[in-house]
């Protein structure tokens, strides 16, 4: 007879807040190696930001066993990280190169004509480009990597809704 695991609504909410607290910390782990993030990888944190704390709430009503914030906790969750999802997959295709990104972190660099230019340039450049990948890990860039992380955050919160055994 096999045997059938079926992870409980707290199990998940806890598993996604693991996640993507590990997911950020290793964003910051990395920075602090000395990649810097560009405007968009700053950009794909803000979801973890609003994501964890809520993975934390979830937890919080899942353990109290209180049914009405489930609901909505696991959408808001779901929605957070496909959104995250799509921004990652968004970044990553800017970076190979598949459409074209915000001007203000893409495309080519101005030659400065003159050295006042040059010096305007410095203070409005911005050093880290968004199409310009500082690191591959298995093949994929860290915004690839926060695609399919989102992924599979956004199909664990959709478990966490479909849950036959709540709590």
């Amino acid at each position: 007879m096999p045997v059938s695991f079926r992870p409980t609504q707290l199990q998940i909410a806890l598993l996604i807040l693991v996640i993507a607290a590990a997911t950020l910390g290793g964003a910051w782990i990395f920075q602090a190696f000395g990649y810097a993030p560009c405007e968009l990888c700053l950009k794909q944190r803000i979801p973890y930001y609003i994501g964890i704390p809520l993975a934390a709430i979830t937890c919080y009503a899942a353990f109290r066993k209180q049914e009405t914030l489930l609901l909505p906790d696991f959408i808001g969750l779901a929605l957070i990280f496909g959104f995250s999802a799509l921004f990652g997959a968004y970044h990553s295709g800017v970076e190979w190169g598949f459409w074209q990104g915000p001007s203000d972190c893409t495309g080519s660099l101005s030659q400065a004509g003159s050295v006042d230019d040059f010096l305007k340039q410095l203070q409005t450049v911005k050093v880290v480009r968004c199409d310009a990948v500082a690191i591959r890990i298995f093949g994929l860039s860290l915004a690839g990597w926060n695609a399919v992380i989102s992924a599979v955050l956004t199909a664990l919160a959709i478990m966490g809704l479909r849950s036959g055994e709540r709590i």
